[in-house]
């Protein structure tokens, strides 16, 4: 497998395939660790980093001997290469941005990644479609275990997993799910629900993480703690809260089909038109109009046919991933808005027009708004 023949093919967790895949788009858990006798990647040489990364290496294509992996070294990708994996979720922003001795390790399904020398000497994930937290839970664990056979890990009695950063010592574990929550956004109580959110503890942040905005209603909900808890205790408590964040996506977006029916039909009408005939589409206005259209989909404006269509189109139309796509010199961000609003109107031509009928006859019946006492 080459880093080309990603470009050709869609991640299984944007298939929609999983357990509440019409809001959950992914689940993701990521474990941080580092090897106890080397030095913390901010205090470590260009010569450690190098180490680091040897001994990673054939570990890591060791106990991972029957699956195709693709291995790379991130010093020999171009800037666009980089963006492309942080926008198909491989590797962080922060991992793009390093140099000499950090790579990533990535599967044909791309459902597992292994960043080497990012934050940590060692950043790891599974990532699968829908709300599947303890699959994934699963799935890296046995990476994790296999791994911790053959290699030193820095590790407290006391503390736990150390690692770079202090929040993150303890299980090392971040876990997070990825939702689509037009509902809420459009009905104005997504402030609400992040504000309840943080005060139990857990993280509320944009579609690539922290410092990254909300664009297309995607939000990713993830533990803050990562000391004092099992694992197994993180994931349950967060599949909790994301069940309660469900149910009140659900319940907003019956009470706008039902009450606000005209508005919520004009937004996805408009959505359409916009995309099916505009010339230039930026990332961002792109990604807002997709998230409406994806709404449309779940509420049967649309047939299922077509969520998959307007789904691949989330990815696709990111930057890099219309650069690698065009396989031409460097673009400007003209050209870029250019060639998404063209790839758009082509994709579009698979998806019917919008049938206000069916939003009417599918729409469930609105649960009697709650007031807090």
């Amino acid at each position: 497998m080459q880093l080309d023949d990603l470009t050709n093919t869609s991640g299984e967790w944007l298939r929609g395939l999983g357990p509440e895949s019409d809001i959950v788009i992914s689940s993701r858990v990521r474990l941080a660790r580092n090897l106890a006798d080397f030095p913390f990647i901010s205090r470590a040489t260009m010569q450690d980093l190098a180490r680091i990364e040897k001994i990673l290496h054939e570990r890591v294509e060791r106990i991972a001997a029957d699956n195709e992996l693709l291995y790379v070294e991130l010093s020999q990708l171009e800037k666009v290469d980089r963006q492309f994996l942080v926008e198909r979720h491989l590797i962080s922003r922060e991992h793009a941005a390093k140099g000499v001795g950090s790579a990533v390790v990535m599967n044909t399904p791309q459902t597992l990644s292994v960043m080497i020398n990012e934050e940590d000497h060692l950043r790891m994930q599974a990532i699968c479609c829908g709300l599947q937290l303890t699959k994934v839970f699963s799935m890296i664990n046995h990476v994790d275990t296999e791994l911790e056979a053959v290699l030193d890990y820095a590790y407290d009695p006391d503390l736990g997993y150390l690692t770079a950063c202090p929040t993150n010592v303890g299980t090392g574990m971040r876990a997070s799910a990825m939702l689509h929550l037009p509902g809420l956004v459009m009905s104005e109580q997504i402030n609400k629900i992040v504000n309840s959110v943080n005060k139990i503890g857990l993280a509320v942040r944009g579609l690539h993480g922290e410092g990254t905005e909300a664009m297309g209603n995607l939000f990713q909900v993830s533990n803050q703690t990562t000391l004092g808890e099992t694992e197994e205790e993180i994931i349950g408590r967060l599949n909790r809260v994301i069940e309660q964040i469900l149910e009140h996506e659900q319940n907003a977006r019956a009470l706008l089909a039902q009450r606000k029916a005209v508005t919520l039909y004009d937004q996805i009408g408009r959505a359409y038109g916009v995309l099916s005939h505009a010339y230039a589409m930026s990332s961002k206005e792109a990604l807002n109009f997709l998230s409406v259209l994806k709404l449309g989909v779940d509420l049967g404006v649309f047939p299922e046919a077509c969520r998959f269509p307007v789904d691949e189109l989330f990815i696709e139309t990111q930057p890099a991933h219309l650069q690698k796509g065009a396989g031409t010199q460097k673009m400007s961000a003209d050209e870029r808005d250019s060639l998404r609003a063209a790839i758009i109107r082509a994709k579009l031509h698979q998806v019917a027009e919008p049938d206000i009928a069916n939003l009417q006859a599918k729409t469930p019946e609105a649960p009697e708004e709650k007031h807090d006492e």
